[in-house]
């Protein structure tokens, strides 16, 4: 996708065509890859639009392929005392680290009191343990 002018916004509109609800975007910095995260009963149609949206593009190789990843599940980490405090992120994925769970995809919101991070659904109940554990909740 390097290069390729405004593909963000025909991404989000192809989303919103389908009428599905975008729950986190993570989109790397080398403007690459894109990832979205939209409920499962919404995710054949989504990318039904997006490779409709996106045909030249996948026929011309400017972008390589559109992947559903499931069953995930998002686990956010809120707080206001995140925001300006050094370290939070590090300890989440350390303590996640150190339990072997696998994060897929994260996010930030720009007021800094929330981290999203997407695992496998398998690991949902322990990766919310294992922060809760992390921080003494």
């Amino acid at each position: 996708m390097l290069g390729l002018t405004g593909v963000a916004a025909r991404i989000f509109g192809a989303v919103a065509r389908a009428r599905a609800n975008t729950l986190l975007i993570s989109q790397a910095s080398s403007e690459q890859s894109v990832c979205l995260a939209v409920d499962s009963a919404e995710a054949d149609v989504a990318v039904m639009e997006l490779r409709r949206e996106l045909a030249q593009d996948l026929s011309a190789h400017d972008v390589e392929h559109i992947d559903v990843k499931s069953p995930l599940v998002i686990v956010a980490v809120v707080g206001s005392g995140m925001r300006g405090t050094p370290g939070i992120a590090g300890t989440v994925f350390a303590a996640l680290g150190a339990a072997s769970i696998n994060v897929v995809a994260i996010a930030q919101g720009s007021t800094e009191n929330n981290i999203s991070l997407v695992v496998a659904a398998a690991d949902g109940d322990a990766a919310v343990r294992v922060i809760h554990n992390a921080f003494a909740l």
